[in-house]
């Protein structure tokens, strides 16, 4: 089995930073692919970033430019720096891990920008 912790959510006025991070324990690998997804009040879970074992990383369009995503192998941790946070940032984040075929998510990390 693996078990994904994520920690870092909070409360943040426009403009400001939060760093998650998402601890991964169990059966897993330093090639498995790693990623966050959001998920605000009333809508569907949506793409936020992810990140291969070699490094390479993707994002949303909505992302793009404020936040950043990287990975401690070492640490079989990934992390999401969210600079320029905007209100439409508020959601549920999650972390995902692909292992060997098969998806595992964390519990969710509350990240809330108002003023």
């Amino acid at each position: 089995q693996v078990q994904l912790v994520e920690s870092g959510g909070g409360s943040v006025q426009p403009g400001g930073s939060l760093r998650l991070s998402c601890a991964a324990s169990g059966i897993i690998f330093s090639s498995d692919p790693m990623g966050w997804h959001r998920q605000a009040p009333g809508k569907q879970r949506e793409f936020v970033a992810t990140i291969a074992s070699g490094g390479t990383t993707y994002y949303a369009d909505s992302v793009k430019g404020r936040f950043t995503i990287s990975r401690d192998n070492a640490k079989n941790t990934v992390y999401l720096q969210m600079n320029s946070l905007k209100p439409e940032d508020t959601a549920v984040y999650y972390c995902r891990r692909n292992v060997r075929g098969e998806v595992y998510w964390g519990q969710g990390t509350q990240v809330t920008v108002s003023s």
